[in-house]
């Protein structure tokens, strides 16, 4: 836990938040910034800056407590869709060094967009930074 964080204080309840799910790995509680009602942040109790950071329990967890809190919200705000995205670093767009994975649910006409335009790549590039991906998947270990 770091006491300069602030997810960590209100996963320790020295802040107060809106929680709407708390288990031995996860937290989840409304955006105290909403993007529309119900926006919510879904936070590993262990201290992590980064999604890769995060052991495969933890991983697997937050995974499984964002698809069910999704559907959740969804029914409860009566929204149209969401938009699940972490911002991971800095250059990333984050803000708190303390992952988090924003649900952020979605109503036709509320003016959000959250697309980013891509730049075209040709075959070559691609497959030149496929086997770069590939290479360090073996060289790290990191699928078996």
């Amino acid at each position: 836990m770091s006491m300069d964080c602030v997810f960590c204080r209100i996963i320790h309840g020295k802040e107060p938040s809106a929680k709407v799910y708390e288990d031995e790995l996860v937290v989840a509680f409304l955006d105290i910034n909403p993007i529309n009602p119900g926006h919510t942040l879904v936070v590993p109790k262990r201290h992590v800056e980064y999604f890769d950071q995060l052991s495969d329990d933890e991983a697997v967890r937050m995974a499984i407590v964002v698809r069910r809190l999704a559907k959740a919200i969804i029914k409860a705000v009566k929204a149209h869709g969401y938009n699940i995205l972490s911002n991971n670093g800095v250059v990333a767009g984050q803000r708190i060094p303390h992952l988090h994975i924003h649900i952020i649910p979605r109503f036709k006409g509320d003016g959000y967009r959250f697309l980013c335009k891509g730049k075209p790549a040709n075959l070559s590039e691609l497959s030149k930074i496929a086997s770069k991906i590939r290479d360090k998947i073996i060289q790290l270990n990191l699928i078996k």
